[in-house]
């Protein structure tokens, strides 16, 4: 499932980014485009559309992994854990905050060592981790659950659903609050405008790939025919046989 670049960025180069977008944007977005084409979670390019559009709000439109800004002060999760000395303030593509998250997604995607995130919690911020955890975080209900279910994709995006306001549930329970710079768009309508957009680009840049057909194998040629004459001179009471053998 691959996307034409030039068509994707020029689409969103002028409906989400005024017009420009600097190199770590591109960076990012190419990143997360990436990470899609090699894994392909589905066919419904609502399950892309939607995280990048969380990935422009969580990230203050950096479209890289980012650490939350003030680092947590003030809240429950930005002071240092007593067992690891970590902070788990938001990290990533999308914030993934609390020592619990940090954990869940180390377990999860099979980390261990120096990209175990409960011990090592910047590793939050490298892009294929990053990738991995709003991608399949999303998918599976990682962060939140609604009455005992957890928020999915699935559960927002599916052939009978298209609820890109509701969807923000997946994340954070904010969608209804308006921040001081949205000119009164509540953050639930913030993203789902940005959802429209990103799908629209995705739409119009994906590429239907044929598929790989091997080669036919070399023929190989039957030989050819031919009649072969053959002249034999022998001294006078020299007897001469020939003998013929098939192959």
């Amino acid at each position: 499932m691959p996307f034409d670049r030039e068509i994707y960025f020029d689409a969103v180069r002028e409906t989400l980014f005024g017009g420009k977008l600097s190199q770590q944007q591109v960076d990012g977005q190419n990143h997360i485009l990436y990470e899609w084409e090699r894994k392909v979670l589905t066919k419904d390019l609502r399950w892309l559309a939607y995280p990048l559009a969380t990935t422009i709000h969580e990230t203050a439109s950096t479209m890289w992994p980012i650490s939350e800004y003030g680092k947590g002060k003030g809240m429950a999760y930005g002071k240092p854990d007593p067992v690891t000395g970590e902070t788990y303030y938001g990290r990533g593509f999308v914030q993934l905050t609390w020592s619990d998250n940090y954990l869940k997604a180390t377990e999860k995607l099979g980390l261990v060592g120096n990209d175990d995130l409960y011990w090592h919690a910047d590793r939050a911020l490298d892009s294929h981790i990053a990738a991995d955890i709003m991608f399949l975080g999303m998918r599976d209900g990682w962060f939140r659950s609604s009455n005992g279910t957890p928020n999915t994709l699935a559960k927002y995006f599916d052939d009978n659903t298209n609820d890109a306001y509701m969807a923000r549930e997946i994340i954070n329970g904010d969608k209804t609050k308006v921040p001081s710079w949205s000119g009164g768009v509540s953050i639930g309508k913030l993203i789902a405008g940005y959802h429209d957009k990103f799908l629209d680009a995705l739409d119009a840049s994906f590429v239907e790939r044929e598929p790989i057909r091997p080669e036919p194998p070399d023929l190989i040629e039957e030989p050819e025919e031919r009649e072969v004459f053959i002249t034999i001179r022998a001294p006078a009471g020299v007897k001469v046989t020939v003998l013929q053998e098939e192959c």
